[in-house]
């Protein structure tokens, strides 16, 4: 059975912009597209472990704080050197002004 949680709220994060959510030992980032839409991703960069949430988002591109490496954080693809695995993502809805992620 998967479980909804609630990562934060939708004012919690700007336009083009990420935060970190741990739970239940894991960490996660949440994004917030130009388009006002929410998604999350694994937090830790799949090259060296690094947070995400560190890092700077442009458009629908995460890069990773430590060595530049880019995931498009829609889709959780690995987009530039040295990052090479993808990220995994999670499903994600918006309930009365809270940001929820699927982690089940």
């Amino acid at each position: 059975m998967s479980d909804w949680v609630e990562a934060c709220a939708t004012g919690d994060i700007d336009e083009e912009d990420v935060m970190r959510f741990d739970h239940a030992g894991r960490t996660y980032a949440i994004y917030r597209s130009p388009e006002d839409e929410y998604f999350a991703t694994d937090g830790l960069c799949s090259h060296e472990k690094v947070h995400l949430a560190d890092g700077l988002v442009m458009d629908d591109i995460i890069e990773c704080p430590k060595h530049n490496g880019r995931f498009n954080y829609k889709t959780g693809d690995a987009r530039g050197a040295p990052v090479c695995v993808n990220l995994k993502t999670y499903p994600v809805k918006v309930d009365a002004g809270k940001v929820l992620i699927q982690v089940g």
